[in-house]
């Protein structure tokens, strides 16, 4: 079985929810909620408003991802 390719999209943060949920918005203007990917939490990166993200959308829901790199 082939894996599937993953998809990536990059915004910025713009709030911060509790229990690590963010919202997220991208250029073309779409916002979505995401969480934090398991590595970032583990090594305790702080995600606030206004920092630029790494995206991994859901396939399932649109509306919904995970956050699994902060840009500089």
């Amino acid at each position: 079985m082939a894996k599937k390719e993953r998809f990536y999209k990059e915004g910025i943060v713009e709030e911060a929810l509790p229990g690590t949920l963010f919202r997220v918005r991208f250029d073309d203007g779409s916002e979505i909620l995401a969480h934090l990917a398991g590595r970032l939490r583990v090594n305790y990166i702080k995600v606030l408003p206004g920092d630029k993200v790494r995206v991994e959308p859901s396939p399932y829901d649109e509306k919904r991802g995970r956050i699994v790199h902060r840009l500089k």
